[in-house]
């Protein structure tokens, strides 16, 4: 395996030392030590969660997991993460770690051992000692990200979410997983990523692709992501940077095209939507994130192009919380009234609006325009 090429994509992605930290772990589980790595924020704080990404082959994914966590996030296409890799290239212990019986298909006793070796060990001690939300994300390639498979097993995930990149599958893990998928009661994000060169496992990886494809599970979000161009070295690549989009989709802020595809084509109220995707960011990141202006000014938007006023009155209360030294609450306050057919209580907010601060596109002078026009057709 060319690992100088893992090594040299991370080391070009982003100089990392001031956030990354190295230890050595004592195992009870594994009677070893370990090396682990860590990456924190630069501005972490105790005030805040952050969802952990648990990283294995570190020597390889690494440096690119943090390289693409810390740019999306400084984007705002995720939150920021704590990412910890185990390092598993010397005297080959991602085999040993990872190996499983053939017959079977299930963990070696050092296998074993690795797995409560992570469940049992390290994730308590990263919950104990730092301020993790409740999402968890692992990453493996080839056959640790097999291994990741494991964690579906029990009655509840540990995991929320799985980047399986070109994965070498063992004994009926292309049933196994889909079956597993099928019975889980909590929301899931499972990535595959495959490379369209010929790899041993590929048509059972396919195989299983096609099982998960045909669930039907409002609480299982599938992602098979195959990449004509890369092979089995720069499949990792490709594979985190999308499998970030796929997951963290719901906690960017609102495009141009999914307000013209998604929110304009819907039946249901424009304030709906904003509600359910900060819903859904709370129940499955575990904290709550402020609503960026970005969406607010798309759902006003939409408010308006379908004529739905109701959901402006909603909209305001946002505003208020969010934004609460400026005019916005008050002035899509007053738009509602107006649309209600209340001028009375229309103007009095709009009066409230002037007095504060202007932001985005709203101004005092367009407050005072409602309010001269409410005064013209009504004497107010």
């Amino acid at each position: 395996m060319k690992n100088w090429l893992f090594v040299l994509i991370g080391l070009m992605c982003l100089n990392l030392e001031a956030q990354v930290t190295k230890e050595i772990f004592e195992s009870f589980k594994l009677q070893e030590r370990r090396d682990v790595s860590y990456y924190f924020p630069e501005d972490y704080s105790e005030d805040k969660k952050y969802p952990l990404l648990v990283v294995l082959d570190a020597e390889y994914l690494f440096d690119l997991v943090v390289a693409n966590a810390k740019f999306y996030s400084e984007h705002q296409r995720m939150p920021q993460a704590i990412v910890v890799g185990i390092h598993q290239a010397e005297n080959d212990l991602r085999w040993e770690d990872c190996d499983f019986e053939q017959t079977s298909g299930l963990p070696t006793e050092k296998g074993a051992n690795f797995y409560e070796f992570l469940g049992t060990e390290l994730i308590p001690y990263l919950e104990t000692s730092y301020e993790i939300a409740p999402f968890k994300m692992f990453i493996g390639y080839d056959i640790t990200a097999n291994f990741g498979n494991y964690f579906l097993f029990k009655d509840r995930s540990l995991f929320n979410s799985y980047l399986s990149i070109s994965p070498v599958l063992a004994t009926e893990m292309e049933s196994r997983v889909p079956s597993r998928l099928l019975d889980l009661k909590q929301e899931i994000f499972y990535n595959v990523v495959l490379e369209k060169e010929k790899t041993e496992d590929r048509q059972r990886i396919l195989q299983m692709n096609n099982s998960i494809k045909s669930l039907d599970k409002e609480n299982l979000h599938y992602f098979f992501d195959e990449y004509d161009n890369a092979d089995h070295v720069s499949i990792a690549a490709y594979g985190i940077s999308k499998a970030f989009d796929n997951v963290f989709k719901v906690f960017r802020p609102i495009s141009p095209k999914e307000y013209k595809t998604e929110i304009l084509t819907s039946d249901e109220p424009a304030i709906k939507y904003l509600e359910d995707r900060y819903d859904m960011i709370e129940r499955l990141l575990g904290f709550e994130k402020p609503v960026e202006l970005n969406d607010i000014m798309a759902i006003y938007a939409a408010c308006l192009k379908k004529d739905d006023f109701e959901s402006l009155k909603p909209l305001s209360e946002i505003c208020k919380k969010q934004f609460p030294e400026t005019m916005m609450g008050f002035y899509f306050e007053g738009e509602y009234y107006e649309q209600l057919g209340e001028p009375k209580k229309a103007f009095k907010t709009f009066e409230k609006a002037f007095q504060m601060e202007e932001i985005d596109f709203l101004t005092k002078d367009m407050a005072l325009e409602k309010i001269d026009a409410l005064k013209a057709d009504f004497g107010y």
